[in-house]
């Protein structure tokens, strides 16, 4: 019985400049796969994660007519009476958090500065404002029964040179139309990691948000949490009615929901272009050494080894390479990304839509099932690659062959 390995590793010793070279390309192409991979699958979970967390909840509850984009704070687009709304879909054993949150639009002015922001009234202690509480990184954050404190981003600190204990005055459109300008004091500054967002919002509690912008007992909307995200439609199913409207996440972020579908899209075109990068140099190593072997296949075929055995025995060198370059890419790529799965890749402020938010520093994921894929996929491709140089091999006539290698 032939020992095709063996064979093989004596081919591939015989040029071992080429053959390390040609694994090491293999190796940086399964390195660059894998790192591409767990860079993309942690940039869409923290931008998922962060635009859950942050802006949209898995579910919300809003009044038929309330546009989100408006702000508005006039009675006949808000929820009336949310709490008891709120404590009604807390006790569904789905639901982690639900709280009522009044958004409206104001205006904080400092000297002659002033920057437009958006004003949120929450329910302190809620658990969906954790994210906000766990932020604090001076001060504290504010409690039920304040009404004079308020919570900044850093961000929004530092650009008008805020601190805490410091004064500053905000204005907001109020429920009838007007506008209403009281002086607050800084409470506390928090960051999310998420820059546009820590720069654009500022927190009042429910109960001032709501005397001060003159919607009394009205919320612009119930946020909810869920333990398990997938359960949103189920949960909206049982607590929509007449009157309201309930929005699953998927639904309020349908620009995120496209753009992880089109980066799945997107990777995998770029696995298959650099796979077909990292074929080509497998099978141009290959089709050389059948050239240069053209004398030794010659001898083979008239000692009676056939076609077939021909085949296997290229088969086990492009195994072996494959194994050799596979295996030192896989390694170096998880190095890479468990590297900056902890550290991180800073990007900074990368700007913020309604419907997608990305933290400024992305960490990335490498799964076990991509990987395992990935590796799989690029031995595929290396024996796939082998196969031409391995067949033309076979198809040599033991004479055409030895008269080739004169």
């Amino acid at each position: 019985m032939i020992n095709y390995f063996k064979l093989a590793y004596r081919n591939l010793g015989r040029h071992r400049r080429r053959s390390v070279l040609s694994g090491l390309a293999l190796a940086m192409g399964t390195a660059l796969l894998m790192f591409i991979a767990a860079f993309f699958q942690g940039e869409m979970r923290s931008s998922m994660e962060t635009t859950l967390r942050l802006n949209t909840g898995h579910l919300q509850v809003q009044d038929s007519d309330y546009d989100p984009d408006k702000l508005s704070v006039a009675w006949e687009y808000l929820i009336e009476n949310p709490e008891q709304a709120a404590a009604q879909i807390e006790a569904l054993d789905q639901v982690q958090a639900a709280t009522p949150r009044l958004m409206a639009s104001g205006i904080i002015s400092i000297g002659d500065e002033s920057t437009g922001v958006q004003i949120m009234g929450i329910v302190p202690e809620s658990e969906a404002n954790d994210p906000y509480r766990n932020g604090i990184v001076s001060g504290s954050f504010i409690t039920a029964d304040d009404r004079e404190g308020i919570v900044i981003g850093l961000p929004l600190a530092d650009a008008l040179g805020l601190k805490v204990g410091d004064s500053l005055n905000l204005l907001v459109n109020t429920a009838d139309g007007n506008v209403d300008e009281q002086q607050f004091i800084v409470r506390g500054i928090f960051t999310t990691g998420t820059t546009a967002y820590d720069k654009g919002v500022v927190f009042l509690p429910l109960a001032k948000a709501q005397a001060f912008s003159g919607a009394a007992n009205h919320a612009s909307l119930i946020f909810i949490l869920l333990k398990d995200r997938e359960q949103a439609d189920a949960v909206k199913a049982a607590i929509q009615g007449s009157g309201y409207k309930v929005e699953t996440w998927a639904e309020m972020n349908q620009l995120l929901v496209f753009v992880n579908d089109f980066s799945n899209a997107y990777l995998t075109v770029i696995n298959l272009i650099v796979l077909g990068v990292t074929a080509t140099v497998i099978v141009n190593t290959l089709l050389m050494s059948v050239f240069e072997r053209m004398r030794e296949i010659g001898v083979l075929s008239s000692i009676g080894m056939k076609g077939r055995q021909v085949v296997a025995l290229f088969l086990a060198e492009a195994s072996m390479l494959g194994l050799f370059g596979i295996s030192l890419g896989a390694l170096a790529g998880w190095a890479l990304s468990a590297y900056f799965g902890k550290v991180g890749i800073y990007f900074g402020d990368l700007g913020m839509s309604s419907d997608m938010l990305l933290n400024d520093r992305i960490y990335t994921i490498l799964t076990l099932e991509s990987a395992i894929n990935l590796i799989v996929t690029a031995f595929i491709i290396t024996l796939l690659a082998s196969l031409y140089p391995a067949r033309l091999a076979s198809r040599m006539e033991p004479v055409e062959a030895l008269r080739g290698a004169q």
